[in-house]
């Protein structure tokens, strides 16, 4: 285990190694398998917040086993089988495809899906979003629809966009279908879309050369980890490029996007301990059904409207549930 794995499971308090006394009494262990560690993704603090709400303290009884790839996708596997072999009592799965790789790792230890999985019935991971069937639960999102109601607010607010850029990774499999819901919105809003496919941080500034080139009015950016923990970079380029950039994480306006929608995956992960709390205490994964949100919001950046010379709709700026001065 490198030096940032070993912090990635300290974070917080909650450290990753047993303590004395764990030999005499069965202490259970989570698994957390991600792309970024707490101290980098705000949104693991709301899991490990509800767990000590929950009455789960290091060291007295409960132990985090904490393996984050960052942008290294292809150590996923790994990871997985790491935690299988320690063994966890419970994984908690971050963004797709965290989820694929521990069930490709295990199918007898719970996995819980913290991060909103766009597609857990197509992936194979359960049966029915009713009735899992195995040993995968949690949290999930139909993104297709998403996508395409993202467009829709993003032209309400850019009445004269005609095409937008979409920042996409290949190496994630889901995000095929995100594209999918692109698509289909973008024909019934007459919008024109480029895809931006990048691997790694390193191709950040073609796309968006690219994106410039091809005149571009807008960038959208596609869910993920390595998307995601790179946020801060991502909107210094859009704002360098003059590109209002959309995102499902509000954490991207925040961090000085044009706009966000979507679902708050905090409390996703919030949610995400309840499951393991239940799984700890004897529930089954295949008996608890999976979560859909049902809760969404519009965060615009007022901030960064004025700095690339966009004037928002007062329609639009009123349905906003918090706007960035």
């Amino acid at each position: 285990m490198n030096r940032r794995e070993f912090l990635g499971g300290t974070a917080l308090g909650l450290i990753a190694g047993p303590r004395a006394g764990e030999a005499q009494a069965k202490v259970p262990r989570i698994g957390v398998l991600g792309g970024t560690p707490p101290e980098v993704s705000s949104v693991l603090k709301g899991f490990f917040d509800r767990l000590r709400e929950l009455g789960y303290v290091e060291g007295q009884n409960v132990v985090i086993e904490g393996r984050y790839y960052g942008d290294q996708l292809d150590r996923l596997p790994a990871l997985a089988a790491e935690l299988v072999r320690i063994p966890v009592d419970v994984i908690v799965a971050g963004a797709a495809p965290a989820p694929e790789a521990a069930r490709g790792a295990t199918s007898t230890i719970p996995i819980v899906m913290a991060a909103l999985h766009p597609d857990p019935v197509g992936g194979g991971l359960v049966a029915s979003l009713a009735r899992p069937g195995g040993n995968v639960t949690g949290l999930a999102l139909e993104v297709e629809a998403l996508r395409g109601k993202q467009l829709q607010l993003l032209k309400e607010a850019m009445p004269r966009l005609g095409q937008v850029a979409v920042l996409a990774d290949p190496a994630n499999p889901l995000h095929g279908r995100e594209l999918r819901g692109v698509e289909g919105g973008a024909r019934l809003l007459k919008l024109r879309v480029r895809v931006l496919e990048v691997r790694a941080p390193s191709e950040f500034p073609a796309a968006f050369s690219a994106a410039t080139r091809e005149r571009a009015g807008a960038l959208m950016v596609f869910g993920g980890s390595m998307l995601y923990s790179h946020r801060v970079r991502l909107v210094e380029l859009a704002t360098l490029n003059r590109l209002p950039l959309l995102s499902g994480s509000r954490e991207f306006a925040e961090a000085g996007g044009f706009m966000s929608y979507g679902a708050d995956i905090s409390a996703s992960f919030r949610r995400a301990a309840d499951y393991v709390d239940r799984i700890l205490k004897g529930a089954k994964p295949s008996d608890l059904p999976v979560e859909q949100p049902t809760k969404f919001e519009l965060v615009i950046n007022l901030r960064t409207a004025k700095v690339l010379g966009l004037t928002i709709p007062p329609a639009v700026l009123a349905r906003a549930d918090q706007v960035i001065e």
